[in-house]
């Protein structure tokens, strides 16, 4: 079972992962099941901006993010997250972590 979603968001790809992967900013944005210690360790290959969570547990549960450059200087990110999440709405839940993850970059470029 497994799910995922796709959003644009107003802010440069770099910008946007960085939010993303700081693990203090984690816990505002990734699904309960994801927050553990141990925040994602970035992978970069060429061009892509990716990361992935795992949980340790029966569900094996893990979420893996791509952040790719759009038009305008903008993002486009897409959530995917994979094993059993514990709702039957998955994608709704991988919807609402973009989500959340689009009000910390908001509140990141603020602050910056």
């Amino acid at each position: 079972m497994g799910a995922q979603a796709d959003r644009g968001m107003s802010a440069p790809p770099e910008v946007v992962f960085s939010t993303a992967t700081d693990p203090d900013r984690a816990s505002a944005w990734l699904p309960g099941e994801l927050r553990i210690d141990g925040a994602a360790t970035p992978e970069i290959t060429g061009e892509e901006l990716r990361a992935r969570w795992s949980a340790p547990s029966p569900a094996e549960l893990s979420g893996e993010i791509r952040v790719d450059p759009a038009d305008a200087g903008g993002a486009r990110v897409r959530f995917e997250l994979l094993g059993d999440t514990g709702t039957a709405d998955a994608d709704r839940l991988a919807t609402e972590a973009l989500d959340a993850l689009a009000r910390e970059v908001a509140d990141n470029l603020q602050a910056g």
